[in-house]
């Protein structure tokens, strides 16, 4: 039952009783109703910016531990990564160095991926920095070993084709030249027979007599013969494959056709005078993959001694002058 209130009434100087109507509790619940809907919106509305629900906080732990997870992840494709760079190095100064194939390119192995944005899909995720970055990271590692895995392809072939590289490479003296006395010029600057200017001489040159024979150096096909009143004379130029070419000057005569296959130690032709040239002499050059090389660097299926091959070469850079 609710208390009854009372007023005071400074004209009759009683206490007044109170009546209160009906307006005066409508006006109070819609006071009270207005007041708890207020506190209602603002707790709805605030609450969860102060404080975290159970949901939210097993929410928190888990993207803790997802972070977590990325970060092992990361350390993990770090040690993937130098695990990947000593294979590839491993790749170049080894297997590449043992059968002289051509090393695969650094713009190749640390290409990117070009077009379009492949990973726009992941833009809108939360951190989405950091799983970019690491798809990213994973991508290039999953290239570089495709790549890895296409260059251990080539080299088996090339080990099994070992034996034939052997057989191909130009690895012995184009004449017979045993006691050296036919080296006369080598690879580097020499003074030109007719020009008299310093010009460098990419080959190496063996006196001989006319006729004397010379030798294919290695296995291969007969690629060029030609018959020049200058130059070269009468050339023959062999392809060995494997990125090695061998070119034979101022030749006499033939003893080959175009097209013909070679065995090393085949008599291709004989020494002349033909063409540019002072003397009776062989001018030899080594060429690999498209450059032209110092043949002394081929001579190791000659039967020469480390001192022979040391006084071959001081004759040959002894000499001021070539034939050609």
């Amino acid at each position: 039952m609710s208390k009854v209130k009372y007023r005071y009434n400074p004209e009759t100087l009683s206490y007044d009783k109170i009546e209160r109507g009906y307006k005066y509790y409508l006006k109070q619940s819609v006071f009270y109703l207005s007041f708890t809907f207020v506190v209602s919106l603002i707790v709805y509305f605030i609450y969860p910016y102060v404080f975290e629900s159970p949901i939210e906080k097993r929410q928190k732990r888990e993207i803790q531990q997802i972070l977590a997870q990325y970060d092992i992840l990361n350390k993990k494709l770090g040690q993937v990564e130098n695990v990947l760079e000593d294979v590839q190095l491993r790749d170049e100064n080894i297997y590449r160095t043992i059968f002289m194939a051509d090393s695969i390119p650094n713009s190749i192995r640390r290409a990117g991926f070009g077009g379009v944005n492949r990973y726009e899909y992941l833009d809108n995720l939360d951190n989405s920095e950091l799983v970019i970055s690491t798809a990213k990271r994973l991508d290039v590692v999953m290239k570089q070993l495709y790549i890895q895995t296409t260059s251990f392809d080539e080299v088996i072939e090339l080990a099994r084709r070992k034996d034939e590289m052997l057989r191909c490479v130009p690895a012995i003296m184009p004449i017979s030249n045993n006691d050296l006395r036919r080296t006369a010029s080598g690879w580097g600057f020499r003074i030109h027979p007719i020009y008299k200017i310093k010009k460098f001489h990419y080959g190496m040159d063996f006196t001989a007599n006319i006729g004397t024979e010379v030798y294919s150096t290695g296995d291969g096909k007969v690629t060029k013969i030609t018959n020049e009143s200058t130059g070269y004379g009468k050339r023959i130029e062999i392809d060995h494959g494997f990125g090695y070419i061998t070119l034979y000057a101022h030749l006499s005569e033939f003893n080959v056709k175009e097209g013909q296959k070679v065995k090393r130690g085949d008599v291709i032709g004989y020494v002349g005078n033909t063409g540019t040239s002072t003397a009776a002499h062989l001018h030899y050059e080594v060429h690999e993959k498209g450059r032209r090389v110092n043949p002394q660097h081929y001579y190791f299926k000659d039967e020469l001694t480390a001192e022979q091959y040391d006084k071959m070469i001081q004759i040959s850079q002894n000499s001021n002058q070539t034939f050609d």
